[in-house]
């Protein structure tokens, strides 16, 4: 019998000392009897409290719709640079007979707090300092068991939703979240500010800080990052794989570059652009991502190929390429997608070598 890691988490919160010998993958008889019996009784529990075991997730990109429909089964984390926001006022217009969001404020009801600031960390590489990487792992179990998360938990992320980059806040978790092994969650398609767009409630009332949650972070899954040296390898193997500069086409030509953070202007050889205002549109006054086919269309109108054994998307720091990652990966479904963390100011910093096409 084999168990999904997710079911066997969620009893093993439940009922520890019973499962505390359950493993994924293939069980004795006796263990399988164990675990069928545990199924039953939760089940049942469940049943009688009208509560499900379990919420389905319906991708990597919930609607407002259905977090509407399903708040009180997910944990809504809300990230955001400008923790004020979180308990600003949001303003509406009356046009034409219709209530209209024009600026964003306040949040989610029972959203829970979260400083993106605090999701990204300084480490020392060959001898220089690099900002803004990802925490190890004991850090994302602190900070996710202090916003009150555990195991079985299905999280939605959002944020304010206003501009790209506070899109890829989201993106930038998610994948955070993902290589520490958190399967069951999602990102909130056009954020806060879609949700006060379809008319539903933006809050501002105090953050209450949570009960602790049992939230444990896995090993850090390598099958979506990549670092300087694994680049330059690629990059000298002359293969397949193909790199993605997830910058506006200003950063990406050598036009400007965002000093001080990167040192040097251009892009890494052989990149090709897939610039943010290409990776999400405006509704009102929230971003929304694009349909899987409408990325294709623009991945074939721009000369970006589909068909790589092995993609590396990167921008300055992690963040923007976060959300090209976000969507080669999660929504195109692009296999072997990478994350070059450190990015250009990773790369620049160390010295490596870069292209200006505008001189």
């Amino acid at each position: 019998m084999t168990v999904e890691l997710s079911s066997l988490r969620r009893l093993q919160s439940i009922f520890p000392r019973s499962c505390s010998k359950l493993r994924v993958g293939k069980m004795s008889i006796k263990s399988a009897n164990v675990f069928r019996t545990l199924v039953f009784v939760v089940s049942l529990a469940f049943a009688v409290s009208g509560t499900s075991l379990a919420v389905e997730l319906t991708g990597s990109v919930v609607s407002t719709e259905w977090l509407h429909l399903h708040k009180n089964d997910v944990i809504i984390l809300d990230f955001r640079a400008d923790t004020d926001g979180f308990v600003s006022e949001p303003v509406f217009e009356v046009v034409d007979g219709k209530k209209s969001l024009v600026e964003g404020g306040g949040h989610i009801e029972g959203a829970r707090l979260v400083d993106f600031n605090t999701w990204r960390v300084s480490r020392q590489i060959s001898g220089k300092k690099i900002d803004k990487l990802v925490p190890d792992a004991a850090a994302v179990q602190e900070m996710m068991q202090a916003l009150g998360v555990n195991e079985s938990d299905a999280l939605v992320l959002t944020t304010p939703g206003e501009t790209y980059d506070e899109v890829d806040m989201a993106a930038r978790a998610y994948w955070t979240l993902k290589s520490y092994g958190h399967r069951a969650m999602a990102v909130l398609d056009g954020g806060n500010a879609a949700w006060g767009r379809d008319g539903y409630p933006l809050v501002n009332s105090v953050y209450t800080v949570p009960v602790r949650g049992d939230w444990r972070a896995d090993p850090f899954d390598q099958r979506w990052f990549i670092d300087t040296d694994g680049l330059s390898n690629l990059l000298e193997s002359g293969g397949s794989s193909k790199i993605i500069d997830a910058r506006p086409a200003p950063q990406y030509l050598g036009i400007v570059f965002k000093s001080p953070a990167v040192t040097a202007p251009g892009h890494i050889r052989t990149a090709k652009n897939f610039p943010p205002d290409l990776q999400v549109r405006p509704r009102g006054l929230a971003q929304v991502f694009l349909t899987d086919k409408q990325y294709r269309d623009i991945f074939q109108a721009t000369g970006l190929a589909t068909d790589s054994s092995e993609f590396v998307t990167y921008c300055n720091t992690g963040h923007l390429a976060a959300g090209a990652w976000f969507v080669m990966s999660e929504i195109m479904g692009l296999r072997d997608v990478r994350l070059y963390d450190g990015s250009m100011h990773e790369w620049t910093t160390l010295g490596r070598p870069v292209v200006a096409e505008v001189k």
